[in-house]
């Protein structure tokens, strides 16, 4: 008697068919993330509220400021300065129609060239970047990008991004997992998805900036401000040696926002009435 055997080397693999499952499951919730942004009206596809985000960000920012040597007083000059700015930026512009209560924070590490956000609105400088900065409107511009990425939701956008992009690895290496080159296949998934995160990232960092320019210019400061944080952004990285300070390993270049912010100043302020406006030096900074 003769039994009909199946020939193995024909037909969809099992393992594909289960990656397909993984990675079409897997986008489709991503899809059903769906959320409004309650400041901009915005569609966004995101995996948090944002009572969520709020919770998150205070949960971690002890953690955060441990990490960056702690964090100065309220009590200190510069502290009192950072938050005055920021709540100014914040109460005064559009990121007051956020849902979000904003805190400002000074860290104390010195070496480090950087400023942050958490979701929900923690926002963070470092006083190595703020010894650097010489006025209230490079601040301003400084912590306006920041709160940009909060009103903007950025963070948990790519929490989103990022759910998405590990499933579809995870799919990868389990549909290539019976071939030649499993992990070949799965190190070229892991790294286009990164890619992906990045252009991603410098999306919403030049999103950020445009925020960060609107805030800053409601709240009554001088724009033209941000030109300068360019231009100690890019000292930096000059004294560097050509490696750019952490706030801008996934920024676009400073040449390039520089362009950008110029190109944002003449569509919004043709006549230059924003440079009329005062940018009145920061305390420390007086004489330098």
């Amino acid at each position: 008697m003769t039994y009909y055997q199946p020939n193995r080397g024909s037909g969809f693999p099992l393992q594909w068919l289960i990656a397909l499952v993984i990675a079409v499951g897997a986008i489709i919730v991503y899809f059903n993330k769906t959320s409004i942004n309650p400041t901009t009206g915005e569609k966004q596809r995101v995996s948090l509220t944002p009572d969520q985000e709020t919770a998150l960000g205070m949960q971690s920012a002890p953690q955060m400021i441990s990490q960056m040597g702690g964090e100065l007083p309220d009590s200190d000059p510069a502290t009192r300065e950072v938050q005055s700015v920021g709540n100014r930026v914040w109460k005064r512009s559009d990121a007051a129609r956020s849902p979000y209560p904003y805190h400002y924070h000074l860290l104390a590490d010195r070496k480090t060239i950087n400023a942050f956000a958490l979701p929900g609105g923690e926002v963070f400088i470092t006083k190595g970047l703020l010894d650097r900065l010489t006025t209230e409107g490079e601040l301003a511009g400084v912590l306006g990008h920041e709160t940009g990425h909060v009103v903007e939701r950025h963070v948990a956008q790519q929490m989103a991004q990022s759910d998405l992009g590990r499933y579809l690895v995870t799919a990868v290496g389990v549909g290539a997992s019976n071939s030649n080159h499993p992990y070949a296949d799965t190190v070229v998934a892991s790294t286009i998805n990164q890619m992906t995160q990045l252009h991603f990232s410098r999306h919403d960092e030049s999103q950020a900036d445009e925020c960060g320019l609107r805030f800053m210019t409601q709240a009554g400061y001088d724009p033209h401000a941000m030109l300068k944080v360019m231009e100690v952004l890019q000292q930096v990285t000059n004294e560097q040696g050509g490696r750019p300070p952490e706030m801008l390993q996934t920024h676009p270049y400073p040449e390039q926002r520089m362009a950008d912010i110029n190109a944002w100043l003449a569509q919004n302020d043709p006549n230059n009435q924003y440079g009329k406006m005062a940018d009145p030096p920061l305390p420390w900074a007086r004489g330098r």
